[in-house]
């Protein structure tokens, strides 16, 4: 009978080293905080050219907050204590600068020790080279960093969704997002749904809502402005008698085109108020046309949270407009 147990053990053993060998490798699970890059750099090179250039890369204020926060949270570690403890880290930024490289480069990777991780290796002859590059490529750099966050949060989304909400949009506006646990839906009209994730000091929202598409001036900054104020007017009401939601346009919302997923939508960025009140927050809004050219959808994400820093609220609400599908 022990021997049967043994045999039965090595058979097992011997499966799973071959599944191991010719299967995809397990990962471990990424560690480190959201928003959270480990530059692996030595201190001369991240008190000089090369780390200036990753600060201002990477270390500038988030656009359209109401308080100051950097875009990343940048965590040094020099080349010689990157242990295993931080190769799991989610974005990982690694520099190595040496006369046997010719040519300064970027070489962009993911899950390298874990996933869903990236890994960003920067080689250069020298400082000068390394600081020209980072420059050159601080966009592709941000954006890349971005990217995968918000690739988490939307694998996230999937993973723990809640399909009736996506059904509930879906029958009104021809798609929708993923909506992950604990969102609920608040407000529902023909042309307007409400749906947030709400705790004693928090509010993540999301609104979805559309008007009638007339011409390509429907998308300047003005009338996205003045279309999402008069709909918030009416389905947004504020704590108090005579309030609402609204755009603060003291500092004037940002706009560009974005292309993502096979789509093209303008993105409104700015900061939201409650008319006659105290409240406020972030938020970002994509707007596009429906398959019949008929009607803007807006798609918005808005954060409440006075008590708290809101970039990553702000960011897990926005990865969930940015996995809009039609279906």
């Amino acid at each position: 009978m022990r021997a049967a147990r043994i045999l039965f053990a090595l058979i097992i053993v011997t499966i799973l080293a071959v599944a191991c060998k010719n299967g995809p490798r397990l990962m471990p699970s990424i560690s480190g905080k959201a928003g959270e890059v480990v530059i692996v750099i030595n201190k001369g090179y991240w008190e000089s050219e090369p780390g200036a250039a990753l600060r201002s890369a990477l270390g500038v204020d988030h656009p359209f907050l109401p308080q100051r926060e950097p875009m990343f949270n940048l965590v040094n570690i020099p080349e010689n204590a990157f242990t295993s403890i931080f190769q799991s880290h989610r974005n990982i930024i690694m520099l190595d600068i040496g006369e046997q490289f010719k040519n300064s480069n970027i070489v962009y990777q993911e899950n390298v020790w874990a996933a869903p991780q990236i890994v960003i290796t920067i080689s250069a002859p020298d400082a000068k080279g390394a600081q020209a590059v980072i420059l050159e490529q601080m966009n592709k750099l941000e954006n890349s960093i971005l990217q995968a966050e918000r690739n988490r949060n939307i694998a996230n989304a999937k993973k723990y969704e809640e399909p009736a909400l996506r059904a509930v949009v879906t029958e009104t506006f021809g798609g929708s997002p993923y909506f992950p646990n604990g969102y609920n839906l608040r407000k529902k009209t023909d042309n307007f749904i409400w749906i947030s994730y709400e705790t004693t000091y928090t509010n993540q929202g999301i609104f979805i809502y559309k008007f009638p598409y007339t011409d390509t001036l429907a998308f300047t900054r003005e009338n996205l402005i003045a279309k999402r104020n008069e709909i918030l007017q009416q389905n947004v009401p504020g704590p108090l008698e005579n309030t609402f939601m609204t755009t603060n346009t003291l500092i004037e919302p940002g706009l560009k085109w974005v292309t993502y997923n096979r789509r093209s939508f303008a993105e409104l960025r700015g900061l939201w108020e409650v008319q006659n009140d105290f409240m406020g927050g972030p938020f970002v809004s994509h707007f596009f046309l429906d398959k019949e050219n008929r009607n803007v959808i807006a798609l918005e994400a808005f954060v409440y949270a006075p008590r708290y820093d809101k970039r990553n609220y702000l960011r897990q609400v926005e990865s969930i407009i940015y996995s809009y599908e039609n279906f």
